[in-house]
């Protein structure tokens, strides 16, 4: 990766975590299934509390959080906050996978350039991959935001239906 694309890259990170979108905990979309995830990461004392609505379509309708942490793990979430929200189950899994597969890729990134494209900016997270003891950081929030959407029950079918 060019040092141009590494600083914007960090400079996509650093203004995430400076203007957090989504940031905030607060009342639930009316008429969705709501959950609430808790994650602490032990290496680093990084925490979010992460609540997300779903309707009866499958589709996520609200993502709200609030954490406190290193710039990535915050900038994380406040990336898959524009990611999800208004997303149906299906895509929200897509994205999480090609996440999780971006964090695993060394810095490399991801074969896929479509899957790496959706991703919008989370692919200035590609470089973490590089600090495996930053990795739990950046998947903070998708680990929250898996737990949460577990817990709303109404994800099974959705998700099995993939």
């Amino acid at each position: 990766m060019s040092s141009s694309m590494e600083q914007l890259y960090q400079q996509v990170i650093l203004d995430h975590a400076k203007y957090p979108h989504g940031r905030g905990l607060g009342d639930a979309v009316t008429g969705a299934h709501t959950a609430q995830s808790h994650q602490v990461n032990p290496t680093c004392g990084d925490e979010v509390t992460l609540q997300v609505d779903v309707d009866d379509a499958g589709v996520v309708r609200g993502v709200r959080w609030d954490g406190q942490g290193c710039s990535i793990s915050q900038a994380s979430v406040s990336v898959l906050h524009d990611l999800v929200v208004d997303q149906p189950l299906t895509t929200v899994d897509r994205l999480a996978g090609s996440f999780r597969d971006l964090m695993q890729s060394k810095g490399q990134g991801l074969d896929d350039e479509d899957a790496e494209e959706a991703l919008g900016d989370a692919a200035a997270f590609t470089g973490v991959g590089k600090f495996s003891a930053r990795v739990k950081c950046a998947l903070l929030g998708w680990v929250a935001l898996n737990d949460a959407l577990i817990k709303t029950g109404a994800t099974r079918t959705e998700r099995e239906d993939a």
